[in-house]
């Protein structure tokens, strides 16, 4: 009979940051995660590494061949499946302490809200503008703190929306939703492998420094990165005064 397996976050715990108390909120804490591809893949694997509770993970795509030179959970075999199915399976498979549950068809729009509620924090991965503009909408109406990246190229973009700090939200930096149709992809424009897996791994250090309560925060910062120069730059961003959706969340 194999024994049970029992996690072991020892290396984690010894730093004086983090410790038992650290863990045991991390272990307390539920994430959700949208997009399981080239950013969500290393975001989900290092929350579930560190021990995060509860992970949710939605995303109603399919693998493709084309995936797999950036979306590191996966092999050649899995071609054809849903990635929030095969997601959840490799992060069980990591850690089977921890809870995890896979949400592989489209959010219905009135239930976006509801869900983000029960959530302590959600990490926007997705290749897409309006799932960015709706997750971020979702997140302020809900009031709860989400970490956003974009990749483009060899290029990368990071930054925080935390409600209890009126920090930005996406609107406030961005009010127009700009047109599908002018943005490029990772289909379109084509993306260099690591450069999610760069900012994917910053969303998920963002992730446990907020949830164990260590370290200051990204929030009111714009974190760039250039993979041709490896390099990053910060920019300081504020919350725009006239946004509509903010302004609902402060009336509310």
């Amino acid at each position: 009979m194999t024994a049970a397996f029992v996690a072991d976050y020892s290396r984690q715990t010894r730093l004086a940051a983090v410790g038992a108390a650290g863990q045991a909120k991390l272990a307390a804490s539920r994430v959700l995660v949208i997009g399981a591809g080239g950013l969500g893949c290393p975001a989900l694997a290092y929350l579930a590494g560190a021990g995060v509770g509860h992970i949710g993970i939605v995303d109603n795509d399919v693998l493709e061949a084309s995936n797999l030179h950036r979306q590191t959970l996966y092999d050649a075999a899995d071609v054809g499946q849903p990635k929030a199915q095969l997601a959840a399976q490799r992060i069980r498979a990591l850690n089977p302490a921890i809870d995890v549950v896979a949400i592989d068809r489209a959010l219905a729009a009135a239930e976006i809200v509801p869900l983000f509620a029960s959530y302590d924090l959600i990490l926007e991965c997705t290749d897409d503008m309006r799932s960015r503009y709706l997750c971020s909408d979702a997140a302020v109406l809900a009031g709860k703190p989400v970490i956003f990246a974009s990749v483009y190229q060899y290029e990368g973009q990071l930054h925080a929306y935390r409600p209890e700090q009126n920090t930005p939200c996406m609107r406030c930096l961005w009010p127009q939703e700009p047109d599908p149709a002018q943005l490029g992809s990772c289909e379109i424009s084509g993306v260099l492998g690591p450069v999610p897996g760069v900012l994917g791994t910053l969303q998920a250090s963002e992730a446990l420094k907020l949830l164990a309560g260590i370290g200051p925060s990204l929030a009111g910062k714009l974190l760039m990165f250039d993979g041709r120069r490896t390099a990053f730059d910060t920019l300081k961003i504020a919350r725009d005064p006239h946004c509509s959706v903010c302004a609902q969340r402060a009336g509310a």
